[in-house]
């Protein structure tokens, strides 16, 4: 009988589904590029600090210029030769920036270092350590390029977050100086 019981809790516990933890996030670019994305992973993995792409069950980023969107990539577009490197806190809910491997604050979501790889018609983003830019048709797009240590915050998912788009007027290594390019009063919105 006890066996019985045993093998109808570990039937009841596998088919409970895992709730995941889900966040939104925006980066904001320069001369105007801007990217939402999500990321979900399971809640027992809250408030456990890093955690990396192998964690991740959900992923997904929507590139915009100037508000019209310029291409998208999530886990289900992933192929074996994709570039795919995330680390995520979940203590303080951030994409750790810098870009430097062994300090887990490298981020390559189908864009390699010179963000030239994500695929004809593709889309992808890098956290390198000369700069944070995205990647368009196999494209580096210089003019996204930001300060590869501006933050890169997430937020619960339903939250609504604005995503105001930039335009650099100088961008350098030791910072940037920007002026919205949103009306005023108006805010982008995905």
């Amino acid at each position: 009988m006890s066996h019985m019981l045993i093998s109808t809790l570990v039937v009841l516990a596998l088919a409970t589904p895992v709730q995941a933890a889900k966040f939104q996030f925006c980066w904001i670019g320069g001369a105007g590029y801007t990217m939402r994305g999500t990321i979900r992973f399971p809640d027992a993995l809250l408030n456990t600090g890093l955690i990396t792409e192998r964690d991740v069950t959900y992923f997904a980023i929507y590139g915009f210029h100037d508000g019209i969107p310029i291409g998208s990539w999530s886990l289900a577009d992933r192929l074996p030769a994709t570039t795919w490197t995330l680390s995520f806190d979940t203590d303080t809910l951030a994409f750790p920036m810098g870009g430097i491997r062994s300090e887990n604050s490298y981020q390559a979501w189908n864009a390699n270092g010179r963000a030239n790889d994500c695929g004809a018609g593709g889309f992808g983003f890098n956290g390198g350590d000369y700069a944070q830019d995205v990647c368009i048709d196999n494209t580096y797009i210089n003019m996204s390029s930001i300060d590869p240590n501006t933050p890169l915050q997430a937020h619960p998912e339903g939250l609504d977050i604005p995503c105001e788009a930039t335009m650099s007027l100088s961008w350098g290594r030791g910072g940037s100086d920007t002026v919205s390019a949103v009306p005023p009063g108006g805010v982008s919105r995905m």
